[in-house]
C-alpha cells in the first residue's frame, strides 16, 4: 500500500472520486458504489467542498452529504482515507483564514465525521496573502479537525512558495498535490511540478486520470460523444495522436486480458511519486476495471511504448 508523501497515511493505489455522487449517481447508487468499493480493498475517497454545484437543483456539498449518510449507514468511517478540498462552494469561495475555517467546519458536518484526513487548497486564492491560507490550514491542523494539508492546482512557483512559508514558520507541511495528469494530459505536470513533488517528497494524486472517459477507448468517433455531458472535454483528445494512444493501450489490454481503462491507470501508478489516481464510477458496473489496475504490473517494454506514444500528443497541441 503507497504511503501520501510524508504522512503517516497509507492507501489502495486508487483513489475513488466523489466528483459523480449526488450529480450522475444518486445516493443509493453512490453507496452501492462505495460499498463495492470498499469490499474490494478501497479505502481512499476523494472528494470536494464544491461538488456538484454545477448540477441542475444542486448547490454544492450534495457528495459529501452523499458520503457522509453512507459512513453512518456502514460504519466504516475509521476504515477511509477521505480527501475534500475548499476554495470553490458557492458559499465558501477562496482562501482566506476565515473562510477555510469556515468551509471545513461545514465538510465535517456534511460528512458526519470529526476530522478530515487529508484537506486540499482546491484552487490557488491569489486575492489572499498565500501566508495566510497556510497558517489557516496549519490551524485546522493543530485544533484536531485535519490530519493532514494538501494543494491542487498550484503552479510550481507558488506551491514552492506554500512550502517555504510553512518550513519557516513551523506550520504543517502540505503532504500531497493533486495534478491534471494522464496518458494524453502530461504536461505541465512532468516538466513543472513533477520535480517539485519528487524534491519535497510530496505525493501525487492525478485527477482526470482517465481524461474524462476518453481513456477508456469508448469515444472512438466524434459520434460515440456527440451531445454528451463530456463531450466538450473530450473533444479536445480527439485527433490522430490521441486515438493512436487509445490505440496502444487497446493493444496491451488485449494481451493482458484485461480493460483499456485498467491499463491507463496502470501507467499513471507506475510513475515516479504517484501515489493513488482517481477515477469515478457512476455505477458498480464500471469499478472492476478500474479495481483491477491495483493489481496490473506493466512491464518497462509496456510503459515505454505507452510513454512514447503519448509523448507525440503534447507535441502535437
Amino acid at each position: 500500500m503507497p504511503r501520501i508523501g510524508t504522512s503517516d497515511l497509507t492507501v489502495f493505489p486508487l483513489a475513488l472520486g466523489g466528483n459523480v455522487f449526488g450529480w450522475t449517481a444518486d445516493e443509493q447508487t453512490s453507496h452501492q458504489v462505495l460499498d463495492a468499493y470498499t469490499a474490494a480493498g478501497g479505502d481512499f475517497v476523494d472528494t470536494a467542498d464544491v461538488y456538484s454545484a454545477w448540477a441542475p437543483g444542486n448547490s454544492g456539498g450534495e457528495s459529501e452529504q452523499v458520503i457522509g449518510s453512507w459512513f453512518a449507514k456502514s460504519g466504516k468511517r475509521d476504515d477511509v482515507v477521505i480527501a475534500t478540498k475548499v476554495s470553490q462552494h458557492p458559499q465558501f469561495q477562496g482562501l482566506s483564514a476565515a473562510n477555510v475555517a469556515a468551509a471545513a467546519r461545514a465538510s465535517l458536518e456534511r460528512l458526519g465525521t470529526d476530522r478530515i484526513d487529508l484537506y486540499y487548497a482546491h484552487f490557488d486564492d491569489e486575492s489572499t496573502p498565500l501566508e495566510e491560507t497556510v497558517r489557516a490550514f496549519d490551524q485546522l491542523v493543530r485544533d484536531g479537525l485535519v490530519r493532514y494539508t494538501a494543494i491542487s492546482n498550484y503552479s510550481k512557483e507558488r506551491a514552492a512558495e506554500w512550502i517555504r512559508i510553512a518550513r519557516e514558520n513551523d506550520l504543517a507541511l502540505p503532504v500531497a498535490i493533486q495534478p491534471h495528469y494522464n496518458l494524453v494530459t502530461r504536461e505541465p505536470y512532468e516538466s513543472d511540478i513533477a520535480p517539485l513533488a519528487a524534491t519535497e517528497h510530496l505525493g501525487v494524486v492525478p485527477y482526470f486520470s482517465l481524461a474524462a472517459g476518453f481513456l477508456t477507448g469508448k469515444y472512438r468517433t466524434k459520434e460515440d460523444f456527440a451531445g454528451k455531458d463530456r463531450e466538450g472535454q473530450v473533444s479536445g483528445y480527439f485527433n490522430e495522436a490521441g486515438l493512436a494512444v487509445v490505440d496502444a493501450l487497446t493493444t496491451i489490454a488485449q494481451d493482458r486480458g484485461t480493460e483499456v481503462a485498467t491499463v491507463a491507470l496502470a501507467w499513471l501508478q507506475a510513475q515516479p511519486d504517484v501515489v493513488a489516481p482517481i477515477a469515478s464510477a457512476r455505477n458498480t458496473e464500471q469499478l472492476p476495471a478500474l479495481l483491477a489496475s491495483a493489481e496490473l504490473e506493466l512491464s518497462a517494454d509496456e510503459l515505454r511504448t505507452l510513454s512514447d506514444v503519448s509523448g507525440k500528443v503534447s507535441a502535437a497541441a
